[in-house]
C-alpha cells in the first residue's frame, strides 16, 4: 500500500489540478459567450436544460457552470426561475466527462500535452495561448488518470482492499457515503466517478459497487454550490437550495430503485466493459433525474419560494 498511495495520489492530485485549471481557462474563453447565451435562452425550461448541459459540457464543470448562474443571480442578470433549468442541464452536462474518461486515451496524454505547451510558448495571440492551454490541462487530466490506473493495478492481489471493496458492493449505503465523503474532499465529482471508471478498468470494483459510489459524488458535488450563496442574495440560496434537493431525491430514488436501475444499465450496455457502464450509468442516472422530476419542478420552485420569500423593503 505504501508503494500504491504516492502514485495514486499523484495522479489524483494532477487530475483535480487539471480539471481545475481547465474549467478556469474554458471560463476565461467562455464567459463573455456564456452570459449571452443564459439570458438570451433560459426563458424557457427546456431550453435552459439544453443550456446547462451544453455549458457544462464547454467548461468541463457542473459545479462552475452552477456557481456561474449564482453569480448571475446576485449580479441581478438571472432568477432563481431560469436557475433551475441550467441547474438540471448541468447535472446532464457532467456526464459528459465520465464518457470520455471511460475511453481508453489515457496513453495518448502526452499529444495534447506538447500540443498545449507547443501554443502556449509560440503563439503570439493571447487567444491562441488560452486554448493551447486548455488542450494542456486536458491532457494533463488523462495522464492523472493514466497514473491511477497504474497505480491501482497491485491492489488486485490486497485482501484487505478484496474485503473492503466487498463491504462496498453488499452495502450500497456505506459505497454511497464513501463517494459523498471523496467528492466532499476532493471537491469535484468528475474526480470521484473518474475513481470508480478506473476501479472498473482495472476489475477492482464491481458494477453495483461502483454505481453507490457514484450517487455518493452527486450528493457530495452540492457541497462548493451551497458555499457560494454565502452572503449571496435570497435568491441564489433557493438556487444552492434546489441543487442540493434535486440530488438529494434522485439518490434516494437511486437507492430505492437500485436493483432495476441496475438491470437497465445492463441491458443499455450490453456485453460493454465494466468502465463503459460505470460511465453509462452515470449518464443514465442524471438524464433519468432530470426526466423524472420535470413535472415536479413547479411545485419544488414554490416550496422554495414559500420558504424562502423575498425580502420586502421598507421605505
Amino acid at each position: 500500500m505504501t508503494e500504491i498511495l504516492p502514485q495514486l495520489l499523484g495522479g489524483l492530485l494532477l487530475f483535480i489540478y487539471a480539471i481545475t485549471q481547465l474549467s478556469k481557462t474554458m471560463q476565461d474563453i467562455a464567459t463573455e459567450k456564456a452570459k449571452h447565451v443564459i439570458a438570451k435562452y433560459t426563458g424557457n425550461l427546456f431550453l435552459a436544460i439544453v443550456v446547462g448541459a451544453l455549458l457544462t459540457i464547454l467548461l468541463g464543470s457542473s459545479s462552475a457552470v452552477i456557481i456561474l448562474a449564482i453569480v448571475f443571480i446576485n449580479a441581478g442578470t438571472l432568477q432563481f426561475k431560469q436557475a433551475i433549468g441550467i441547474i438540471m442541464g448541468a447535472n446532464i452536462g457532467t456526464t459528459f466527462s465520465s464518457q470520455l474518461i471511460a475511453l481508453d486515451i489515457g496513453r495518448y496524454a502526452i499529444i495534447p500535452l506538447i500540443i498545449g505547451l507547443a501554443l502556449n510558448f509560440f503563439a503570439k495571440r493571447e487567444a491562441i495561448k488560452n486554448y493551447g492551454n486548455a488542450l494542456f490541462y486536458f491532457g494533463m487530466l488523462f495522464f492523472g488518470l493514466f497514473l491511477m490506473e497504474q497505480s491501482v493495478l497491485p491492489l488486485r492481489d490486497s485482501p484487505l482492499f478484496e474485503e473492503w471493496i466487498t463491504r462496498i458492493d453488499q452495502n450500497l449505503l456505506q459505497g454511497t457515503l464513501i463517494g459523498g465523503l471523496i467528492t466532499l474532499l476532493v471537491q469535484s465529482s468528475s474526480a470521484t466517478v473518474g475513481m470508480a471508471i478506473v476501479l472498473g478498468k482495472q476489475n477492482l470494483i464491481s458494477l453495483a459497487g461502483g454505481l453507490s459510489i457514484m450517487l455518493g459524488s452527486e450528493l457530495g458535488t452540492c457541497s462548493d454550490t451551497l458555499i457560494a450563496t454565502i452572503k449571496g442574495s435570497r435568491q441564489a440560496l433557493k438556487a444552492g437550495l434546489f441543487h442540493l434537493l434535486f440530488n438529494f431525491i434522485t439518490i434516494v430514488a437511486g437507492l430505492l430503485l437500485f436493483d432495476f436501475f441496475l438491470d437497465f444499465v445492463l441491458v443499455v450496455s450490453q456485453n460493454a466493459d465494466l468502465e463503459k457502464q460505470i460511465a453509462n450509468a452515470h449518464m443514465i442516472f442524471n438524464v433519468a433525474g432530470v426526466l423524472a422530476f420535470l413535472p415536479f419542478v413547479g411545485w419544488v420552485e414554490k416550496l422554495l419560494n414559500y420558504w424562502l420569500p423575498e425580502k420586502v423593503s421598507v421605505i
